[in-house]
């Protein structure tokens, strides 16, 4: 039987930067599921069979942000082994050393990486788990 592909979920607002992260993954044979704030990609876990391998999660977003999401994620028996790699601008310190504590694996800083770091960034953390 052929391995199953890996499943990763991007939480992220900013259309262009998820339909960037959307192709490349696509392009590198993992499945993808997008949503578009927190509370969809809470949403859309809930609802999914199959959870993620891993998630990528942007910190700042309408509606309920990142890390709010990545707090109910780490408390919920069902999701909180995921991995999670947060998506960050620069100024974002206190925030990405937040979502460190609260149990994110790692995180990008997205004006310093292409999609191709950011696929070696989400093969590594998946490959330590």
């Amino acid at each position: 039987m052929a391995e199953s592909k890996k499943k990763v979920m991007i939480i992220e607002d900013d259309y262009f930067v998820l339909d960037i992260y959307h192709t490349k993954l696509v392009q590198e044979g993992f499945d993808v599921l997008d949503a578009k704030d927190g509370k969809d990609g809470l949403e859309k876990l809930q609802a999914e069979e199959k959870l993620p391998d891993l998630i990528l999660l942007d910190i700042v977003m309408p509606n309920m942000g990142g890390l709010e999401v990545l707090e109910l994620i780490k408390k919920e028996e069902r999701l909180k082994n995921i991995p999670v790699v947060l998506l960050t601008n620069l100024s974002q310190k206190m925030e990405i050393d937040k979502g460190l504590e609260l149990g994110a694996n790692d995180y990008l800083i997205k004006s310093h990486f292409t999609p191709s770091e950011v696929l070696e960034k989400i093969n590594s953390v998946l490959n330590k788990v």
